[in-house]
């Protein structure tokens, strides 16, 4: 089942504030005014989940590879892939939005394993 717009659009603020800090930002705000930006002192950070000019190069800087699945019984089973992480389709607005949110996951997944690996 879909979550909400406002729902969907906190979980993607959510991933792209675990993210930065994976990627070394600290001091990550949301200012009231600009709900949905976060920003590191004064500079905005990408809108990862949410803007393919930053989504593209967070997926070739980690070498995300996509492939997609299409259940033949049911079309809510759609998924992408963004190696290692898979999203199905129907939990997002849009295929778009969620081959992005996949691609997020996908470095999310990537960052955290590097780091344990330690």
């Amino acid at each position: 089942m879909r979550m909400s717009d406002e729902e969907y659009f906190r979980s993607c603020v959510a991933r792209e504030r675990q993210l930065a800090h994976l990627l070394g930002h600290s001091n990550i705000e949301e200012c009231y005014e600009s709900a949905g930006t976060l920003w590191e002192n004064t500079a905005p950070l990408p809108k990862w989940t949410r803007d393919w000019q930053a989504c593209g190069p967070l997926m070739v800087a980690y070498g995300i590879t996509l492939s997609y699945a299409q259940d033949s019984v049911s079309a809510r089973a759609a998924t992408t892939a963004a190696a290692p992480a898979t999203v199905y389709f129907s939990e997002h607005p849009s295929k778009d939005k969620a081959v992005m949110y996949a691609i997020v996951k996908a470095v999310i997944l990537v960052l955290e394993h590097a780091k344990t690996a330690q």
